[in-house]
């Protein structure tokens, strides 16, 4: 995979990717809700595109490190907004719906430079890297384990009394997600992540036809 590489180039694209993706999830997540209703992000200063607000040191850390990580959550409160719980599934989906579009964008990029016969070239790898990364934290995104926005989407649908009862094992999500962590680097292949981390990289190749 592209990120087992570790020349300057690559190492370059996955924090400018990982500034990119982050703050656009992280933003899209304070506008989606600041349009249904609850200001507070807003307030926050979080409906905002300076990545300042919205970038998570460790996080970036742990996402380069151990293969996920992130950002500074928004937050939301479901009963300022219009729908009430039911509109926590779009705030959520605003997130890896946000790091899609990205990586459309870049892939349209890295097509122009196809015709011009620059795939081989350093700004194309560049362009590449931003476009796999941007993908894989959508799906990563999109897995129903706390924190993660599929952990919210799923709750928003939920009948009351099962989501109260989920939400006292969201205190174990992190630990779910270390598992999977250190599944996937004992057992390559053996993890959901692994999965998911070659699904993401079928769709980057979809995106950008390389």
């Amino acid at each position: 995979m592209i990120f087992a590489q570790t020349d300057v180039v690559t190492l370059l694209a996955i924090v400018v990717a990982l500034v990119v993706g982050i703050t656009c999830h992280e933003f899209s997540h304070a506008l989606v809700a600041d349009f249904l209703g609850d200001h507070r992000p807003r307030a926050m200063g979080r409906v905002s595109l300076n990545p300042i607000r919205h970038i998570d040191p460790l996080g970036a850390i742990f996402f380069i490190a151990a293969g996920f990580g992130w950002g500074r959550p928004v937050m939301v409160n479901a009963a300022a907004m219009r729908g009430g719980r039911r509109s926590m599934a779009w705030v959520a989906a605003a997130g890896p719906v946000a790091n899609i579009v990205v990586a459309t964008l870049f892939a349209v990029v890295f097509r122009v430079m196809t015709l011009t016969g620059e795939t081989v070239s350093d700004p194309a790898r560049f362009i590449l890297v931003i476009v796999v990364l941007n993908v894989t934290l959508a799906f990563f995104n999109l897995l129903p384990i706390p924190p993660l926005d599929g952990y919210n989407f799923v709750m928003a649908f939920l009948p009351f009394r099962m989501a109260l009862q989920m939400q006292r094992l969201a205190q174990y999500g992190l630990l779910v997600l270390l598992g999977l962590v250190l599944l996937s680097r004992l057992s390559p292949g053996a993890s959901p992540l692994d999965w998911l981390f070659a699904a993401a990289d079928g769709l980057s190749r979809v995106l950008t036809g390389a």
